[in-house]
């Protein structure tokens, strides 16, 4: 059958959590998107069900929260399976949010076909060609073999990613030599476990409120399998059976995996026209959520500076800032999680070391530490400045303009935002940009002789520029003059 041409702006290949959200910023900036999902229906497997504290305030920041509604707050996180203490979380949303994978793909598959964005499941990517101008992507569908046209192509894909794989990605790193088996299963009554670690081995159980059970089973010392598909069940039960001692072969399984303590980072996040976000840029072995929060933040990092470049008012090098960035991230989250699998999965031997990381959490500074690094609040972009804000995310503060707002509802529309607390600076001050950056003139709600609310290492800091993202990208603290951040920033202003 002959291929048939579709145009678009951008071309995500995945729609999983991340390609959704990557979706649905990409329409938030006025890009065209189209998505390419190889299942014909969305996934109804629980897999992650941890939202971070960054994911949440994002969720914010595009009036997301209501749709999804109350979700389950859980202050006890843990670091390689010891107990680590969220509550104090610098965050309106501290603590880690308990949601299904798949209410988190329906929350945001809504929001990006709201928006626009076109999804078309049952279309597998099979071709995958460059040119000056664009790329070209050819997928198999329903009707045959479509191919669309676009100026650059995001896989979202996954840590099989086929946009990696046909694009030529170099994809660094390690293998799994270990792994834990997890089986969501009916029929069961075994006691809650968090981390429990048996003489042969590891094991977690947690009942839900529908009387599923989430059990997961490492045994000390055993290779990860060279697998062609999932584990049968029965091995899940065999292995649950030598750990703990109980039967469990009896229950119904409703979903069975295993995941192992991969490694691997791609050496580029960007190949002229086609870019990786999510597993497709980074695999790592799922512990507390945080593959899918890494994700999610890769896919809002790219969304408003892919758009800008599409609709041609980026300035040199924006789109660059997205590899620099979000690679330099992943590879510390990498970093951390390759630490919690040796706490969690070794056997005696790390017995002692597991001691003095329990020790160490006894400390606040440690315990502020780990669990701003695990959630996402600690992420500052470098840009070879001192100044304290820079780079860093702005935290909700709620404010007094015309009306009641906060810093989340300002950044709704997915522009820029220039705030003025206490500097007077002129409304010509984003003239040329107004198209891109949004000035707003606002006080603390306890008035302005507070100046503004970010005072670190005793300073006030009375205004501050916000990228769409919601990180700082200039305050008045700063040697760089506000002008050249916004040339830097939004571009070239409007004449």
């Amino acid at each position: 059958m002959a291929a048939h041409p579709v145009d678009t702006d951008v071309i995500v290949v995945g729609a999983g959590p991340v390609g959704l959200m990557l979706a649905g910023e990409l329409r938030t900036g006025g890009a065209r998107v189209t998505v390419l999902e190889r299942l014909a229906e969305p996934t109804t497997e629980s897999r992650a069900s941890t939202l971070h504290a960054r994911t949440m305030e994002i969720f914010d920041q595009r009036g997301l929260l209501d749709a999804l509604g109350p979700a389950p707050n859980d202050m006890a996180g843990h670091f390689g399976g010891i107990r680590l203490d969220f509550s104090g979380l610098d965050s309106r949303y501290r603590g880690q949010w308990k949601v299904p994978q798949a209410r988190t793909e329906q929350l945001l598959g809504n929001w990006a076909v709201g928006l626009g964005a076109v999804v078309r499941r049952g279309h597998e990517l099979v071709g995958l060609r460059q040119t000056e101008s664009g790329v070209e992507a050819e997928a198999e569908g329903p009707g045959g073999r479509v191919r669309i046209r676009a100026s650059y192509l995001v896989g979202c894909d996954g840590e099989s990613s086929a946009v990696r794989r046909l694009a030529g990605f170099a994809f660094l790193g390690t293998d799994a030599t270990r792994e834990l088996l997890r089986a969501d299963v009916a029929g069961i009554d075994v006691p809650d476990r968090r981390f429990e670690r048996h003489e042969r081995g590891l094991a977690i159980a947690h009942r839900r409120p529908d009387g599923v059970t989430r059990v997961m089973v490492h045994e000390f010392g055993r290779a990860a399998a060279a697998r062609a598909g999932e584990p049968e069940f029965a091995e899940v039960a065999a292995t649950w059976a030598r750990v703990t001692g109980e039967d469990i072969g009896a229950g119904r399984p409703i979903w069975v995996n295993a995941f192992g303590n991969a490694r691997r980072l791609a050496e580029r996040y960007r190949s002229g026209r086609v870019l990786l976000a999510g597993d497709a840029a980074h695999v790592q072995m799922p512990v507390g959520g945080q593959a899918l929060n890494l994700g999610l933040q890769d896919a809002v990092n790219l969304g408003w500076k892919l758009a800008a470049q599409v609709l041609d008012w980026a300035p040199q090098g924006l789109l660059d800032t997205y590899h620099d960035e979000r690679r330099a991230v992943g590879r510390r989250v990498l970093a951390n999680i390759e630490a919690q699998a040796t706490l969690l999965l070794g056997g005696a031997e790390v017995e002692p070391m597991r001691a003095i990381v329990a020790e160490l959490l006894g400390h606040g500074e440690v315990v502020g530490h780990l669990a701003g690094m695990i959630s996402g609040l600690d992420v500052r972009y470098p840009d070879g400045s001192d100044a304290p804000l820079l780079g860093g995310r702005v935290p909700h503060w709620e404010l007094t303009e015309t009306g009641p707002s906060s810093t989340a509802e300002l950044l709704r529309t997915g522009r820029g935002v220039l705030l003025d607390f206490a500097a007077g600076l002129p409304p010509e001050a984003v003239a040329g940009w107004a198209d891109r950056v949004r000035m707003v003139s606002a006080a603390t709600p306890h008035g302005p002789e507070t100046g503004s609310p970010f005072e670190p290492a005793g300073t006030v800091v009375r205004a501050v520029l916000l990228r769409p993202d919601g990180h700082v990208a200039w305050a008045d603290d700063c040697t760089t003059p506000l002008r050249a951040a916004l040339h830097r920033w939004f571009g070239t202003p409007n004449t």
